[in-house]
């Protein structure tokens, strides 16, 4: 075995900038997930009361283990939030015309026929 560290087998530190326009966040009150076979798209959207057009904030894609990882990641940080501050009560979203959209977890999704993801 070489002197070589160019493959150490030990964790690696990963320096990660930080840009100030990155760090003030852009707010989003609604996510809306697709896929294709490669790949995972996530947009961010801020939706303002009574303004009939809302607009994407960003958009990440990323390859299906990353989105996985990010799965993996967010239910662990909402278990600890739940756990710290109390259940997240997750409204359910008016259906078109008025009705109740379903409550089996469904999360309306606009641009899917019939609304639902």
């Amino acid at each position: 075995m070489s002197g070589n560290n160019d493959n150490p087998t030990g964790p690696q530190e990963l320096k990660i900038d930080f840009p100030p326009e990155v760090a003030d966040g852009r707010y989003a009150n609604l996510a809306i997930v697709s896929h294709a076979p490669s790949e995972f798209f996530i947009d961010f959207i801020s939706v303002s009361p009574n303004v009939p057009q809302a607009r994407v904030q960003s958009r990440i894609i990323m390859a299906p283990e990353h989105a996985k990882g990010l799965l993996f990641a967010l239910n662990d940080a909402v278990r600890k939030y739940e756990a710290t501050f109390g259940e997240i009560r997750h409204k359910t979203p008016k259906g078109k015309n008025g009705g109740s959209a379903p409550t089996d977890g469904g999360i309306p999704n606009p641009f899917i026929p019939g609304g639902m993801a």
